[in-house]
């Protein structure tokens, strides 16, 4: 399956590793609202860094999210392994099977603990964002998993295969725990673009390509255009993701944007050197943030 304007409208029918409920959560602690905290990563150009969570191991992706931000990464996306990955390219399919087969296996508990230890612990002060699917949340339970999630410290939320038109299923329980809930316009949204994007918070995950995720040679879709018609209904931040993975690349699109998101490359990097990938997220992080026009 493809990643266009009508992706999730049939729900998720795969299965993950039991999610479990956490503790009863306690109060927001976090100083600076959530969705003021992505703001200040928009001051200027963004690079949002997607890994999945888990892979190789949970101590991995901890330090590999520090590493990230050391570089200088705006915002962090960790992904949560999914058994049905439908927006996902064979990068990052890859990657959650290797995170769900690990031997205690990583389920979104794990990665909450693992937020709040980011946020206590080692006092990372970026925004994080959790990509998932529906089933897992609805699975958790929507309340319960945005309570949680605003407890240890998440700012976002993006689930690919939840169209806007059933985003009141899981408003609620986003904005009721300051959570913010992220849109995604792909280049088929035209006759919806608009509406998404005078709805959004946070920032808008603008799909650069038609297709799943994946490293592109080339992106040929007109971002500028869509950005300008985006401008028109809202100043909510825009940020390109699928397929970018040069520095030049990331250069053009944040040149049409507020940000550039990038995935597959990174994760990549991952698959290739297990647990001793630091140099290498660290080198070519800094190169792509480096290739972002200055403000």
């Amino acid at each position: 399956m493809v990643y266009n304007e009508t992706v999730g409208s049939a729900g998720v029918t795969g299965t993950t590793a039991s999610a479990g409920k956490g503790a009863s959560p306690r109060p927001i602690e976090n100083t600076t609202p959530p969705i003021d905290r992505i703001a200040q990563a928009f001051q200027s150009k963004a690079f949002i860094a997607f890994l999945t969570g888990g892979d190789p191991t949970l101590e991995d992706t901890r330090r590999y999210v520090k590493i990230l931000a050391e570089a200088g990464a705006s915002l962090v996306e960790i992904g949560i392994p999914f058994s049905d990955p439908i927006a996902e390219g064979p990068v990052i399919q890859e990657a959650s099977a290797r995170a769900l087969s690990s031997a205690t296996g990583t389920t979104p508990e794990m990665l909450f603990e693992l937020v709040r230890a980011l946020r206590e612990e080692d006092g990372l002060t970026i925004p994080l964002a959790l990509m998932t699917y529906l089933n897992p949340v609805h699975h958790y339970g929507y309340e319960e998993f945005f309570a949680r999630a605003a407890d240890v410290g998440v700012d976002a939320l993006i689930v690919p295969d939840l169209p806007f038109e059933e985003h009141a299923e899981v408003l609620p329980a986003a904005q009721a725990n300051g959570v913010a809930l992220i849109s995604m316009i792909a280049p088929t949204s035209s006759s919806r673009a608009r509406k998404i994007a005078a709805n959004a918070q946070g920032f808008i995950y603008l799909v650069s390509s038609l297709g799943v995720t994946g490293v592109r040679s080339e992106i040929t879709t007109d971002i500028g255009s869509i950005v300008d018609e985006i401008r028109q209904v809202t100043d909510v931040p825009v940020a390109v993701g699928f397929g970018i993975s040069t520095p030049a690349q990331a250069a053009t699109m944040a040149a049409q944007a507020d940000g550039v998101i990038v995935g597959s490359a990174i994760v990549r990097l991952i698959a290739e050197n297990g647990s001793h990938a630091d140099d290498a997220l660290r080198t070519y992080v800094s190169e792509m943030v480096s290739a972002l026009p200055q403000e």
